[in-house]
């Protein structure tokens, strides 16, 4: 977090991290360059311009950049790793890494709040990855422009396609969260802003990707015990029989 007019820093961090000491470059992973295809218009673009590449070094790809109108501006930076995780500790870095380049551009001109955050589970959807991910969830979705007199639409996506060079989304629209018969064919490329819709079977499937992360992360810590246990098992065996 960052508080205070351009060209001074304040950080809400965890640890004690020492905001002036950097952090450590990562090579860069897979997933990593996947461009967003939806994007911010004017100063937030501007910002996200600025950000985008000291967080891939570390890491990190950005989500959304969002920067409110209010008297105290709060620029929130929403982002997260390639597999979809971001820890507090991971936000705690990224604000780290990026409120310099932020206060070199003093693109605001006054005192704001930086906020970073993971997109959560109600999340925005800006890459192809994360339409496709989302087939068969709800979703709230905003055109730039009317389509057949709207702008707005809410439904499930059922089908993610490339049509002519194109993505586009078929969504099945809803009412009062009953499905429609009608079903929407909106171009990826015309969204002002696409988001998933908090429903009992997101925050159901949320929680499977947790709980296969958890054991994942258990099966890789129990590998890295075992080859522990195997390296000083050959290092005794070696040493006994280097002994005379």
């Amino acid at each position: 977090m960052r508080v205070g007019p351009p060209g001074t820093r304040s950080f809400l961090l965890a640890g004690g991290m020492d905001a002036n000491s950097g952090a450590p470059k990562r090579p860069v992973a897979d997933g990593l360059n996947e461009a967003r295809l939806i994007v911010e218009s004017g100063l937030a673009r501007r910002i996200a311009e600025i950000a985008v590449p000291p967080l891939r070094d570390l890491g990190y790809r950005v989500v959304r950049v969002k920067l409110s109108s209010a008297a105290a501006p709060v620029l929130q930076v929403m982002l997260e790793k390639p597999d979809g995780t971001m820890s507090v500790e991971d936000c705690e870095i990224a604000s780290t890494e990026i409120s310099p380049h932020l206060d070199l551009a003093d693109l605001i001109g006054s005192p704001y709040r930086l906020e970073v955050s993971s997109p959560g589970i109600d999340r925005p959807l800006a890459r192809e990855s994360d339409f496709r991910r989302a087939i068969g969830h709800a979703a709230r979705i905003e055109l730039n422009r009317p389509l057949d007199g709207r702008k707005r639409f809410r439904g499930v996506i059922e089908a993610v396609e490339i049509v002519e060079g194109a993505l586009v989304v078929d969504l099945r629209l809803s009412s009062d969260g009953e499905p429609e018969e009608i079903v929407a064919r909106l171009a990826v490329a015309d969204m002002a802003e696409a988001r998933l819709e908090l429903t009992d079977a997101l925050i159901r499937a949320a929680l499977r990707r947790e709980k296969t992360e958890i054991r994942k992360q258990k099966t890789e810590n129990r590998k890295q015990k075992a080859e522990i246990r195997s390296q000083k098992a050959e290092g005794r065996k070696q040493k006994s029989g280097a002994t005379p």
